[in-house]
């Protein structure tokens, strides 16, 4: 595997290429770490597009040091330091080598999504079960845990219940990331519930050091891994638009003519709804924390 020509000159050994995230080997301190930066690229329908959106890994990677430190004081997180080099400066982050946990950590507050198709087969998620006439965006009695266990990239990650997670990982680490999930979407959701700003459902990623300690990893509560709702426009049973690529994924299945179903590339994405993702991520961000977004001027992103 290669670096991207955009990072080869940070002269690291390139350990992994996400569809969104690169992740380089450095030493710190004498100790192995990794360089996780986050890139501007986009993903939908289980494809990497060719159409950056500019400046959104950085827009994710300070949201997501935000959203750590939020939740420092429930668990641990892989932050080392955000002192890297300057040519990925504010998009990128110096993080713990872990022992990654193949879980994803799921928690619905909220009826939608591949949980909606669901409960409308059994009136389960994930083997949860939940009470008759449900609509599409209702919030649920109590959030509940909904793991799904990682794809190979390109493909779909499966939905499990509860006793598959803890068969391959044990009871006891089971509960762990259940109840971990479960705090952290609680403390998450009133902060996001204090900006006008419903959290619906989010997924998390654990490590583990050489000790055994559970750290919470990859980035945290952006809107690549969440689904955030203007709390204004909640209405169940009616369209939900969410602080995330809508944009690009309803311009794909309508508007670009591409049929996702083929083994066709999707079509470079224009600038209009390029530009309205961008403002998109920046809305979250800003809401979120309550601050203006300052770019990183030194690297500015580069127009698609």
């Amino acid at each position: 595997m290669k670096a991207t020509a955009q990072y080869a000159a940070l002269g690291l050994p390139l350990r992994h290429r996400g569809k969104v995230r690169e992740l380089y080997d450095v030493t710190v301190g004498g100790r192995p770490r990794i360089l996780m930066i986050a890139t501007d690229n986009i993903s939908a329908f289980d494809h990497v597009l060719e159409t950056p959106i500019p400046g959104k890994g950085e827009i994710l990677a300070q949201l997501s040091l935000w959203w750590f430190r939020q939740l420092s004081d429930i668990v641990d997180n892989h932050v080392v330091s955000t002192v890297v080099p300057n040519a990925v400066a504010r998009r990128a982050t110096i993080a713990e080598l872990l022992d990654m946990i193949d879980v994803e950590c799921v928690a619905r507050g909220y009826l939608t999504g591949s949980g909606w198709a669901e409960y409308q087969q059994s009136s389960t998620v994930c083997g949860v079960p939940l009470p008759a006439g449900l609509r599409n965006g209702d919030k649920l009695p109590e959030p509940i845990f909904t793991p799904a266990i990682k794809a190979p990239m390109g493909e779909h990650d499966e939905n499990v219940d509860f006793a598959t997670i803890a068969r391959i990982h044990g009871e006891e680490m089971a509960s762990t990331l259940r109840d971990l999930t479960l705090a952290l979407y609680a403390r998450a959701e009133g902060i996001a519930a204090e900006r006008g700003i419903i959290l619906a459902d989010t997924k998390f990623e654990f490590g583990r050091r050489p000790d055994d300690t559970i750290v919470l990893a990859d980035e945290v509560l952006t809107p690549d891994s969440s689904r955030f709702w203007d709390a204004d426009l909640w209405e169940p049973g009616e369209a939900l638009p969410s602080f995330d690529k809508q944009y690009v994924r309803d311009w794909l299945a309508h508007d670009s003519g591409w049929d996702s179903s083929s083994d066709a590339e999707p079509p470079a994405l224009p600038d209009d709804v390029v530009a309205a993702t961008r403002n998109r991520y920046l809305e979250a961000y800003e809401r979120l924390t309550g601050s203006p977004f300052e770019p990183d001027m030194q690297n500015p992103p580069t127009p698609h």
